[in-house]
């Protein structure tokens, strides 16, 4: 018997957009299920979220959506397991049907998360500050981040270092990507000056660095579960 409650790895929920089944226009984004619409009009947007709202209402699981003049962003989660549960899958494919009956395409290689990653030997140390100043709560499943529970400010993540002294560089970019964007990705960070730090841990994640020696890390769902 199947828990539609339970949180599904990244690897089942890949394997169910790789089939199609209605969810091809999906991206799975770690713990969160996302796609753009590209609606072309804000009333078009705005009919295509009532018609979720209303299919949402009927499944008791609700959407959290992004309506702006040309575009309509779609993110899936449950939040009381702070994952992507069957309850998600069923419900994006309830969503493409809407979108299709109103001739509305996706445009999921559009779709991205910026967290903020900052450098620490020691992240108790400084957590509670953080937690604090940013008026963020702990993320329910890893010690190593604090964030906007409702999922509108970027996260703050805690990465391990060595100790080190200043002018170091303490904060960086992790720039969250479906896992076809980011060779794209990559190659044109790198075209416009960028350099390869390291792909050791490609394709979870690739650190790169600009000019002035600035890194950035482009991530991926992929060898996470």
């Amino acid at each position: 018997m199947t828990d539609d409650s339970a949180a599904l790895t990244f690897t089942a929920v890949q394997a169910e957009i790789d089939r199609g089944e209605g969810l091809a226009d999906r991206r799975m984004m770690f713990q969160t299920l996302e796609t753009r619409y590209a609606t072309g009009s804000f009333a078009t947007g705005l009919e295509l979220a009532v018609r979720i709202g209303g299919v949402a209402a009927e499944l008791d699981h609700h959407p959290e959506l992004d309506l702006r003049f040309a575009t309509l962003h779609v993110r899936l989660i449950s939040r009381d397991v702070f994952g992507v549960t069957r309850r998600d899958l069923d419900l994006a494919r309830r969503i493409g049907t809407i979108a299709d009956d109103l001739g509305v395409t996706a445009d999921p290689d559009v779709v991205e998360i910026v967290e903020l990653a900052l450098d620490t030997p020691d992240h108790a140390e400084i957590k509670p500050f953080w937690r604090a100043v940013l008026g963020y709560e702990d993320h329910p499943l890893h010690d190593r981040e604090v964030r906007d529970l409702e999922g509108i400010g970027p996260a703050l993540w805690f990465q391990q270092t060595d100790p080190h002294e200043e002018p170091r560089q303490r904060f960086h970019l992790d720039v969250r990507v479906p896992p076809e964007v980011a060779g794209p990705r990559i190659r044109a960070a790198l075209a416009a000056g960028g350099t390869l730090v390291s792909d050791e841990r490609a394709p979870t994640f690739v650190v790169l660095a600009d000019p002035q020696g600035n890194k950035v890390c482009v991530t991926t769902g992929l060898g996470r579960d």
